[in-house]
């Protein structure tokens, strides 16, 4: 057997697997995979279990088929023999429960010096978590979004800013200069773009102070330095941000928020999963493994501006110039905005 790196958590970890004569990844037999263990009723994690006569065709003497089982365990798989690397994500119906659920996905996240922040340590105030990258012209913004926090914090509310980069390096300095005091996070594994389903930056969603979205995906600017490019209207914004924070209407009724509420497919996943393999692989020294995973992450999910974007950097590519226009270009024509704002 080999050792494969499993990207199944912030943490990789090993996972001892071989590719067997029909091609199937086969874990060794007697170790727990993606966290569940072999006992008597089949597979269990926690108080879970996946019934054995559900695992029956994926086990033989070899061992357990990774692939098969990472479906019935509702994770989407991306793998790399060549590197023995495999990635997970939830799949889109298990996205979609956490999104439509009481409350909002639990994510714990790192701050900027690399400490671990958990989302619900807000509950009893309103959150607004406004997603943005280094990458992104909306890195301008974060300065007006610090005055928002710091303006409204009397009245129960904090502005959450989250990066999509793919190192805390990367970010640190536009907060700096911003001048942050709000919770100020970075998304280095992907895993707040794909619980909230970010396809785009900025983007942003409230939180009630009972955790629940009373604002889903929406793209808005704190400055508007970038209108005549995005057409959003900060004055707008902060209207609707006062009117919620000072006057408790959200502008949303429950029924609209599950109406706008966007939730993934199965494509938005497997590019997920293809492009955590891919920002692994690029970040430990295999760049022509990665760009082939770049490239199907790009096939399965074209819309997924934040994931192609985002890519960019680890490609060698400049996120602000030919190939980010050509990619703005690509997606005008047919027909797919940059930018999704509800009102």
């Amino acid at each position: 057997m080999e050792t494969w790196t499993l990207l199944d958590g912030s943490t990789p970890t090993a996972l001892r697997a071989e590719v067997d004569s029909s091609g199937t990844l086969r874990a060794a037999p007697g170790q727990d995979v993606f966290g569940w263990h072999r006992s008597a009723p089949g597979w269990c994690r926690g108080d879970a279990c996946i019934p054995s006569f559900r695992v029956a065709d994926l086990e033989t003497d070899d061992g357990l088929d990774v692939v098969g089982f990472a479906a019935l365990a509702g994770l989407v798989t991306a793998v790399d023999p060549e590197t023995r690397t495999l990635a997970t994500v939830p799949d889109a119906a298990s996205r979609g429960r956490d999104l439509t659920g009481t409350v909002a996905p639990e994510l714990t996240l790192p701050t900027l010096t690399g400490e671990p922040f958990a989302l619900s340590s807000l509950l009893g105030t309103k959150v607004a978590l406004v997603f943005w990258a280094s990458w992104c012209g909306c890195r301008y913004d974060l300065g007006a979004w610090q005055e928002r926090h710091a303006a409204w914090a009397s009245a129960g509310f904090t502005v959450v800013t989250i990066a999509l980069d793919a190192d805390r390096a990367s970010a640190a300095p536009w907060h700096a200069e911003a001048g942050t005091t709000h919770p100020a996070l970075v998304d280095v594994d992907g895993v707040a773009a794909d619980a909230f389903d970010i396809v785009n930056v900025p983007t942003v969603v409230w939180l009630d102070e009972d955790g629940r979205i009373v604002r889903p995906q929406d793209s808005q600017t704190a400055t508007d330095r970038f209108r005549d490019w995005n057409h959003l209207s900060a004055d707008a914004s902060a209207e609707a941000l006062r009117r919620w924070v000072v006057n408790g209407d959200p502008g949303l009724t429950l029924d609209q928020v599950r109406e706008h509420l966007r939730l993934p497919s199965d494509d938005d996943q497997r590019a997920r999963a293809e492009t955590r393999l891919a920002s692994w692989l690029a970040t430990n020294g295999h760049a022509d493994a990665a760009e082939r995973h770049f490239a199907a992450a790009a096939d399965a999910a074209p819309h997924n501006v934040a994931l192609r974007r985002s890519a960019m950097p680890q490609r060698g590519i400049d996120p602000f110039g030919d190939e980010y226009f050509r990619l703005a270009g690509e997606l005008a024509e047919a027909g797919v905005p940059l930018h999704r704002p509800l009102t």
